[in-house]
């Protein structure tokens, strides 16, 4: 919301609604998701930090609406994170690109 990272410098009301709505499920999502490179991390340790960017990196009136239904973000996430399968499917692509 304080225009950090977004063209033109745009403010508050000035970002687009769904660029609003997307910060929100996008840092979410990474928080969350473990990656070849890190473990993902609590539902709850993401959304306390992500408390912490209300006002600033996030749209206040947006934040509070997925603290509202965060239970519901919780459940689809689990429903399609990454096994362990998927995670060495990964891994070996990335061994593939690099070699």
């Amino acid at each position: 919301m304080d225009g950090s990272g977004y063209p033109q410098h745009l403010k508050g009301d000035e970002i687009p609604v769904a660029a609003r709505l997307m910060a929100v499920a996008d840092v979410y999502d990474a928080l969350i998701s473990r990656r070849v490179y890190k473990e993902g991390m609590s539902h709850d340790e993401a959304v306390a930090i992500m408390r912490e960017g209300r006002g600033t990196h996030f749209d206040p009136d947006v934040l509070d609406a997925f603290l509202r239904i965060q239970d519901t973000f919780r459940c689809i996430a689990e429903r399609y994170t990454d096994t362990e399968t998927d995670m060495e499917n990964k891994r070996s692509s990335l061994q593939l690109l690099q070699a």
